[in-house]
């Protein structure tokens, strides 16, 4: 890079990438723990509404570059169903600590590129949240969303980390833990956003029934799927 590229990358405002960790809808692969309380077909239906709800809150976001990373093996169904209207990325390895560290590896490649990765069921999440999150890392290594079961909806970097993911226990009450005993152990300044909850169990989808119900303009597509099919599956 040149002096003056340097100087301008230094000086000019980071762009901004916000990626979906999202997978391909089907049947016992996305929202497993919710089959306990729905029908297969039903949790696909409401994946789907989650994962277009929350692109639509990424794409409300001004000034921000909107990517989907997913499984290599679900790019292509991804693709076909959310046509051009977002860049769909495979990402390395299995798992999603492999996506992860795709995310950051990949997105961060240009000069001077603000990366935050973001769960793909929290479509009710303020937009405000998410612009919040860029501003903390004008300051901070990392930015982090903890939720209220010990994990994680958005973890934000200006730079790859290989090391960030590991033993993470993604998927557990101690994902936001490991996590930050990482940062620790990488001397990474780390910020963090407001706690928030996404939509692992039933009750969480109990909470976010009555919050949709209260504002559905939120996530108009889960709001509607939620008021026709609460009603069809009983007590949860």
């Amino acid at each position: 890079m040149d002096s003056t590229r340097l100087h301008l990358s230094r000086t000019s405002s980071p762009r901004r990438t916000l990626v979906i960790m999202a997978k391909a809808p089907r049947r016992g692969l996305v929202k497993t723990r919710l089959t306990e309380s729905l029908p297969s077909d039903a949790v696909i239906e409401l994946y789907r509404c989650l994962l277009d709800d929350t692109l639509a809150l990424a794409k409300s976001l001004t000034n921000v570059k909107v990517a989907v990373m997913c499984p290599e093996a679900d790019r292509e169904e991804l693709t076909r169903l959310l046509g051009d209207t977002v860049e769909v990325v495979a990402q390395q390895g299995a798992g999603l600590a492999a996506g992860l560290t795709s995310v950051f590896r990949h997105f961060t490649a240009d000069d001077y590129r603000h990366v935050i990765a973001f769960n793909s069921d929290s479509p009710h999440l303020a937009p405000s949240v998410l612009q919040g999150a860029f501003e903390i890392l004008t300051t901070r290594d990392v930015v982090v969303g903890p939720t209220n079961d010990g994990g994680y909806y958005l973890v934000g970097a200006k730079a790859a980390h290989p090391s960030l993911f590991e033993n993470d226990g993604l998927g557990t009450g101690s994902a936001l833990a490991r996590l930050l005993t990482r940062t620790e152990a990488l001397a990474l300044a780390t910020g963090f956003t407001e706690t928030f909850y996404d939509i692992d169990v039933a009750s969480d989808l109990i909470q976010l029934a009555r919050e949709l119900h209260l504002a559905p303009q939120k996530a108009p597509r889960t709001a509607a799927w939620l008021a026709r099919s609460l009603p069809e599956i009983g007590d949860l």
